[in-house]
């Protein structure tokens, strides 16, 4: 394999870790294509972003960042990184610059998420505790992964990480998909971002965009193939 075919870096969104890429990448490898899925601190928009563009910079060529849900949001910052070649939108949040999550999801009816969120608290160095959120666990299933089998929700309802409250109001200080190309998978049952929200800001993006019926917010999990297939797309037309 030459150094031309890019690495593909999947950056997981809230409420999971990058365990819920398992499919995509056992069929990124499956096709020869170097693929690697760092955890997502989902501390805050400029410092998860931050984050993920460390990653992407420091591997040897070029690279296809590909984020969901939240993920999306931070590859939209992090993709200005010199050797990103590439942004694929997997059900995600894509973000004008100096746009906002609460901003983008305001245009729209409010999902099913937004009213089985569940607060808690965490320490912060020298300053008052700070808020972070997870899905109920009784409607993660409905709200994140109804198309996925009830013994593997429950699992991933227990495992979920945390999303910092603050990060919905963080606006985007860059927009990459204006001067990278992207590619865009709406899933068009999901209860978690709004499908309207997701067709909406990848037209306005510009992006090439596949939408897959009956999806629902884990369709990484769920259609890992379908995913795979339209990551796949953009490694070919970058490499």
């Amino acid at each position: 394999m030459t150094i031309s075919t890019p690495t593909v870096v999947l950056v997981h969104g809230a409420f999971a870790d990058a365990a819920s890429w398992s499919g995509v990448i056992a069929e990124l490898q499956n096709h020869g294509i170097p693929v690697m899925a760092p955890p997502n601190p989902l501390r805050g928009l400029a410092a998860d972003a931050a984050y993920v563009a460390s990653v992407a910079s420091q591997i040897d060529g070029p690279v296809v960042l590909v984020g969901h849900s939240y993920g999306g949001a931070l590859i939209t910052v992090a993709g200005t990184t010199d050797n990103v070649v590439g942004l694929v939108y997997v059900a995600a949040y894509v973000l004008e610059e100096g746009e906002s999550l609460g901003e983008l999801q305001g245009r729209f009816p409010a999902s099913p998420l937004a009213s089985n969120l569940k607060q808690w608290t965490y320490p912060v160095a020298g300053g008052d505790p700070a808020v972070e959120v997870t899905i109920a666990e009784e409607a993660f299933p409905s709200v994140f992964a109804a198309d996925v089998p009830a013994e593997v929700t429950t699992v991933l309802a227990a495992a979920q990480r945390p999303l910092a409250a603050a990060a919905f109001e963080e606006t985007a200080s860059a927009a990459a998909w204006k001067i990278k190309p992207s590619w865009a998978l709406v899933a068009c049952a999901d209860n978690a971002i709004n499908p309207e929200v997701e067709r909406f800001a990848a037209k306005r993006a510009g992006a090439t965009v596949v939408e897959v019926e009956g999806a629902s917010h884990a369709v990484a999990v769920s259609r890992p193939k379908e995913v795979a297939d339209l990551i796949r797309e953009a490694v070919r037309a970058t490499s």
